[in-house]
């Protein structure tokens, strides 16, 4: 059961529990640099990110910001630390949303100026409490960090935009310590309904970020916690889109791009399992359609272990299978498995978007 929240828009970006959930990400390009930033964001785009982040790092960041917004793709979030007057200059270049850190924007004047600039776009102002950089006030209180610290310093600037009467926001509770960050999330969500967007800040490497994205973003969405979503890794911001949709597919919350199905090594296989997986793997992430696909060793069992699979190949024995449905529909010799495979694939994509009136693309 998803939690209840509002709804908010950046741009045409619906986020609330009343609208599926929505994957961004953050360009790690110069923001200063308009064409490298363009052409990041748009290949974040094609890739299904839905939303982005810039760091506006001072005044030139909000100039190319302004030639950014007229050419961007999707929704730009800017996201200021320390000074308030680089929100400010973000709003007037057109921004579509503000990211905001309560603990480094400075006093509440500064906030209220921002409030008030926001006002009339009614223009979404994500509250982003981070474990790392809470004020000293409330750690003192607390006696240093923990999950309620970071709840009552959202609160705090949630009561604040209240009061202000300025209700599209939402929150993120941000920590690398992921059971800090479920608790956080999990008292906040029993005193609030507004959108939460949910992350593992600072999660790590592609490898080990992963790992601890899922655990965190995982949990969180089984008890219907989240409204929108980063996977943040040190990688390539690509790879931060397709573990986002991944997560969501594994849960059953979106249904994007295709499925990869594959069986673990053992000493039954007699091919290089593991390369053709990763190559297969390389072919998946480019599919745009719902499709599942199995890379399985053994030709004996393989097509029915994965008979569920729209498309699957098993190798073994000197012999290649290719199945659909649990059906083999050629047998090829090995060496030819994989070339043979992905004239199959190209065809089942076409079927697929064909059956379902969609525009053909090859991958």
């Amino acid at each position: 059961m998803r939690r209840q929240t509002s709804t908010i828009y950046v741009r045409d970006v619906a986020i609330g529990s009343e609208h599926p959930i929505v994957v961004q990400s953050m360009c790690n390009t110069d923001t200063r640099d308009v064409g490298k930033t363009l052409k990041q964001i748009t290949d974040l785009a094609e890739a299904g990110c839905q939303i982005v982040r810039l760091a506006i790092v001072d005044e030139a960041a909000n100039i190319s910001l302004e030639k950014i917004m007229k050419s961007s793709p999707i929704p730009v979030i800017a996201d200021i630390h320390f000074d308030y007057k680089l929100a400010l200059g973000a709003i007037k270049a057109g921004v579509d949303g503000l990211r905001l850190n309560p603990g480094n924007i400075g006093s509440e004047e500064r906030v209220i100026k921002v409030v008030e600039a926001s006002r009339d776009r009614k223009l979404p102002i994500r509250i982003g409490v981070n474990g790392g950089s809470l004020d000293k006030k409330l750690l003192e209180k607390f006696g240093g960090l923990c999950p309620e610290a970071m709840v009552e310093s959202a609160l705090q600037n949630i009561y604040l935009l209240e009061k202000l009467n300025f209700p599209w926001m939402k929150v993120s509770l941000k920590s690398s310590n992921v059971p800090m960050m479920l608790r956080a999330y999990e008292l906040l969500a029993k005193k609030v309904d507004y959108p939460f967007h949910i992350g593992v800040t600072e999660a790590g490497t592609e490898k080990s970020g992963l790992i601890k994205s899922a655990v965190g973003i995982g949990a969180l969405l089984d008890k219907g916690i989240g409204d929108t979503l980063r996977v943040s890794l040190t990688a390539d911001p690509i790879k931060e889109i397709y573990a986002g949709y991944e997560i969501l597919k594994v849960l059953g919350l979106s249904s994007r791009g295709a499925t990869l199905i594959s069986c673990p090594t053992c000493g039954r296989t007699e091919i290089n399992l593991i390369q053709l997986a990763k190559k297969v793997e390389e072919l998946v992430e480019k599919i745009d359609v719902p499709i599942s696909v199995a890379v399985m060793g053994c030709p004996v069992n393989g097509p029915g272990e994965a008979k569920e699979a729209d498309i699957g190949i098993a190798g073994g024995m000197k012999l290649g299978l290719i199945f659909k449905k649990g059906k083999i529909i050629a047998k090829v010799k090995e060496e030819d498995l994989y070339t043979e495979f992905v004239k199959e694939l190209e065809k089942t994509v076409q079927e697929y978007k064909e059956e379902h009136n969609e525009s053909l693309k090859t991958f």
